[in-house]
């Protein structure tokens, strides 16, 4: 019988999440797909229409709706690593490699895939697409010309790049993504505010952090805007008024951090204001009153004080709050990261899953040989939550894929009628990877299989031998990239912890120091990600078995504890600002300890064993909020 710890992994692990139907990126998606492969077809030449579906199918992975510069971005780095991986596999397919050589070149393909997967997001999208690709390269029948694949790789993403600019044209004010964003952001501040004292206050805040994240994401830095010109003029005003209400709702995010921290509600009428900021933005602008509601803390008054500047940022007049907008929150320092231990590390980790992958294959004989790499450069994506579970997911999701693909083949083995399947599968892909990977694996097979089908590559009778080719590939994983790899949880927790501490210690020490300038506000929206990321990380290894699972569990104590520091830390901040407090040196002498301690734990691989006590009651505004940190921190280390 499992034991209920065992149970709730498990249970974690399988439940799929509920996002919102994207329509427009499904839409665009289901387009960019069936485009390609009509041509092709229409045109008598449907093997460049299968890598052009390729290349439509890895610019759809990465399509986001957000401004056209962020998006072309986005995606021309991933197919640009795409590309380059499918030249890789064609010229060591086009050389007619022996299998040493062969599995030497992608494992070495598979090393900078690795190290490229660790340095970002846009690292761990374009990363993936060159191991994906150099595999799928050096084993699908190539066209004609053999170089030809690459090429149209690129094609079939500008296609899809194409479609989404239209909606990426700034000037529209209740169109622009950037607006949207931050409509979602006044609203999980309206609920945050609204849930202030209650048990649903710390996952609203949750979800406003991760709002906040989002929005920050479609804000690009200062200069980026092209001079000179008319239209120049009207963008960079827009991205001005952008990055003002954006600094109003940091404002009001902070303040309602101290006030959750501090278990202090606000009068309903004012948690209300969020939503109605967020129906202006919505229409574009326009007035939103602040109720005169006389706030009797330092906190309520940042907050009154920073809702007033959104209201009158949305009415569309300037606001001072006495900070600067935040710099981009992503850059991908490639040249820093890419050869640091983690990049490394996890570069060796892919390359020695695909040669292993490739040894596999080199000696038994599989009908698609490249198919074993391919999914484990699939599965290894850092950025995708538990491994475990997606070796797991990736074997069953291609189970029932292929019994989809085969039952479909059963009835209709039309060209035309297929081209609409992988149409409809590409269509269903920006949904199911947000919802779980299983049902990722689940869409994508299919659609891989269809377009194989088309190609005139496979036949149903070789359909079946997918599942056990994913199989391997997954047993490959568990095996060397998870079960056999050394000190693999401290790796993933651990050095998140210690950036969310180091993060939260500058934010403190601009704090004390009693900046108010670009500084404070980077620092304040570096500790606030990096708890976040922290947080995530500490949440994904709970949905794995030990000794993952059992790490991140002795973990949350500490994770929680930095999280509500970050709330005593805006909420003295505002007790600077409002309520005329000096800082006690020897107080913020105290947490600074209390981090450093704790940023060693994390180094030496010690967590505490028992969380510190919570307070029940709301905090006097006439002792130091920093205070009550310091003792909560100090409890929990005197435990670890």
């Amino acid at each position: 019988m499992s034991s209920p710890k065992a149970a709730s992994w498990w249970a974690r692990a399988a439940r799929p999440a509920r996002p919102p139907l994207p329509l427009v990126l499904m839409v665009r998606a289901a387009v960019g797909m069936v485009v390609p492969l009509a041509v092709g077809l229409v045109a008598g030449r449907v093997d460049l229409g299968v890598f052009a579906g390729l290349g439509a199918m890895h610019a759809t992975m990465n399509d986001r709706v957000e401004p056209g510069r962020l998006r072309v971005a986005r995606i021309g780095s991933a197919v640009f690593a795409s590309a380059l991986g499918m030249l890789v596999g064609s010229v060591l397919q086009h050389a007619d490699v022996d299998g040493f050589g062969l599995g030497a070149a992608l494992t070495v393909t598979a090393f900078v895939s690795g190290a490229l997967s660790a340095t970002g997001p846009r690292g761990s999208a374009a990363g993936m697409l060159l191991s994906v690709s150099a595999a799928l390269g050096s084993g699908m029948p190539l066209p004609g010309p053999w170089w030809a694949a690459a090429p149209m790789v690129v094609a079939g993403a500008g296609f899809v790049v194409l479609l989404g600019l239209p909606a990426g044209v700034s000037g529209r004010p209740a169109a622009d993504p950037r607006n949207r964003a931050l409509a979602a952001v006044f609203e999980a501040l309206g609920r945050t505010l609204a849930d202030l004292g209650t048990a649903r206050a710390a996952d609203s805040r949750q979800v406003l952090t991760a709002r906040l994240n989002q929005l920050q994401d479609l804000l690009p830095g200062r200069g980026t805007t092209a001079s000179g010109g008319f239209e120049a003029g009207i963008e960079a005003g827009i991205e001005a008024g952008i990055e003002a209400r954006f600094e109003a709702a940091l404002a009001a995010t902070e303040a309602a951090t101290g006030l959750l921290w501090a278990r202090r509600a606000v009068p309903p009428e004012v948690a209300e204001v969020p939503v109605r900021l967020a129906a202006a933005v919505r229409r574009g602008g326009g007035e939103v009153g602040v109720p005169d509601w006389r706030p009797d803390t330092p906190s309520r008054q940042a907050l009154d004080v920073a809702l007033r500047a959104a209201a009158e940022t949305v009415a569309g007049r300037a606001a001072r709050l006495g900070t600067a907008p935040v710099p981009p929150p992503d850059p991908w320092r490639l040249r820093a990261r890419l050869w640091s231990r983690p990049s490394v590390r996890y570069g060796l980790r892919v390359a020695l899953c695909i040669a292993v992958g490739s040894a596999v294959t080199a000696n038994w004989p599989l009908s698609k040989g490249y198919w074993v790499p391919m999914t484990i450069a699939f599965v290894l994506k850092p950025d995708l939550g538990s491994v475990f579970l997606r070796a797991v997911s990736r074997s069953v999701g291609t189970v029932l894929g292929v019994a989809v693909t085969a039952a479909l083949l059963v009835l209709t083995t039309d060209r035309w009628a297929l081209t609409v399947t992988a149409a409809l599968c590409v269509a269903l892909l920006p949904y199911a990877s947000a919802a779980h990977y299983g049902l990722n694996t689940v869409v994508m097979t299919p659609m891989a299989l269809v377009l194989l089908q088309l190609g005139g590559q496979s036949g149903a009778a070789e359909f079946w031998p997918r599942v056990l080719d994913s199989v391997v590939a997954s047993a490959v994983v568990l095996l060397f990239g998870c079960l056999l790899w050394p000190e693999r949880p401290r790796h993933r927790i651990e050095p998140r912890l210690v950036d969310a501490a180091s993060a939260l210690r500058a934010y403190l020490d601009a704090v004390t120091a009693g900046r108010a300038d670009r500084a404070e506000v980077w620092l304040r929206r570096t500790a606030y990600r990096a708890l976040a990321d922290a947080r995530q990380e500490v949440r994904q290894g709970l949905a794995e078995p030990p000794p993952t699972g059992r790490l991140a569990e002795r973990w949350l104590p500490a994770t929680a504890a930095l999280e509500r520091l970050g709330g005593a830390v805006a909420a003295f901040a505002a007790q600077i600002r409002f309520g005329g407090r000096v800082p006690d040196p020897a107080e913020v002498d105290r947490v600074r300890r209390a981090l450093d301690e704790l940023t060693a734990a994390a180094r030496a691989h010690r967590p505490p064993t028992t969380a510190a006590d919570r307070p029940t009651g709301p905090h006097d505004p006439a002792r130091s909020a920093l205070g009550r940190a310091a003792d909560e921190l100090e409890t929990l280390l005197a435990n670890g």
